[in-house]
């Protein structure tokens, strides 16, 4: 359990004192009105002299327990408002200080009607009340209400959104090339940086004496030269940024930190040391593991089939993300939950359709 946070000793006794003042400041004017001329009540006191007296006391006991809870309910305030943002409390402190003159200023003539005793409790309500609304309006629309101080005034600045970083490209998104399907499907788009020191492997790939490394580094190449064209991507290279640094890969997480930019991969052990280092990464191989197909071939699920197929003897069912299943042979079991085994998918411009066959030995 941890440890209570200790009350200031100092400021519970400064909160005390103003309490004791001013209960000896209420006991003097209470002395005073019931009578100032009585003389001596209590030895050498007066009337007056025992009031402030009696208030001191008073003030004195009270005074402990108020300015305890008063530090005590401060620093539980100051918890749940740790994590909310300056400028929101800034917002809504204005908010309310708006609604409070506002409501000030409408509901003041209840006072013509005389009877403080009514008046002044319906002034205080109504101006609490719409000091509580200017502050729930301060702070839903704290964009709004600070810019009537200046444009950005207060603002945090926000981060730029991963969507709209440049992105630094390594050799092994170039070798690949799903990255030219991912660009005209529109899932990315913008700067694309290629750093020297990654034309650099390709060019090497490309000169080697083995076949299957001069391959992958020829179409390293060609990806990028197909990848200039598009258009709704600019491929820009760079210069070796960092010579001083050996490593291709730790020049990339380098210019990324330098340049605020995300990295893209497909290196699965870069990817893990660019997010160490705090790195914006994308990686393509996390993306196509998201996409990949619920089933592939060889695997065995149940399936609910609802109704008959196109051909003779097939039955249709649906996997949980509403993947259409054919299975053959098995429309004897319309109706009855089957366990099947996948023999291969199909994915077509409407979505994928899995094909299957019947577990030997389930039961008809």
């Amino acid at each position: 359990m941890a440890a209570r946070r200790q009350v200031p000793t100092a400021l519970v006794e400064l909160l005390r004192l103003m309490v004791v003042v001013f209960c000896a400041g209420l006991g003097y004017y209470l002395a005073e009105q019931l009578d100032a001329d009585r003389g001596q009540v209590l030895g050498a006191f007066g009337v007056v002299g025992l009031g402030v007296v009696l208030g001191s006391g008073l003030g004195y006991v009270l005074g402990g327990v108020l300015g305890r809870s008063t530090v005590t309910a401060v620093a539980r305030t100051e918890a749940r408002l740790r994590d909310t943002p300056a400028e929101q409390i800034v917002a809504g402190v204005l908010g309310a200080v708006i609604g409070v003159l506002v409501a000030a200023t409408v509901s003041w003539p209840v006072f013509l009607a005389g009877r403080p005793i009514l008046t002044f409790p319906i002034f205080a309500f109504v101006v609490l009340t719409v000091g509580l609304l200017g502050y729930r309006l301060g702070t839903g629309k704290r964009d709004a209400v600070l810019s009537m101080f200046g444009a950005k005034v207060g603002l945090s600045s926000r981060g730029t959104p991963t969507a709209a970083l440049p992105r630094v490209l390594d050799t092994s998104v170039a070798i690949d090339g799903r990255i030219l399907d991912v660009v005209r499907a529109g899932f990315l788009h913008g700067k694309m940086l290629v750093p020297a020191p990654v034309l650099g492997e390709l060019q090497g790939l490309a000169d080697a004496g083995d076949d299957q490394r001069r391959q992958r580094g020829r179409r390293g190449l060609e990806v990028l030269e197909t990848l200039r064209r598009e258009p709704a991507v600019d491929v820009e290279v760079l210069d070796d940024e960092v010579p001083a640094v050996p490593e291709v890969d730790a020049k990339l997480i380098r210019i990324c930190l330098d340049r605020s930019c995300a990295l893209l991969t497909l290196d699965a052990n870069l990817a893990k040391v660019a997010a160490l280092a705090g790195v914006t990464v994308l990686n393509l191989h996390s993306l196509a593991v998201a996409l990949r197909p619920p089933v592939s071939a060889g695997d065995e699920v149940a399936v609910l089939l609802l109704k008959p197929g196109r051909e003779s003897g097939q039955a249709v069912g649906y996997l949980d993300d509403g993947t259409m299943v054919v299975v053959e042979r098995a429309r004897d079991s319309i109706g009855q939950d089957v366990p099947v085994q996948v023999t291969s998918v199909l994915t077509t411009a409407n979505g994928r359709m899995v094909f299957a066959r019947r577990v030997a030995g389930a039961g008809r």
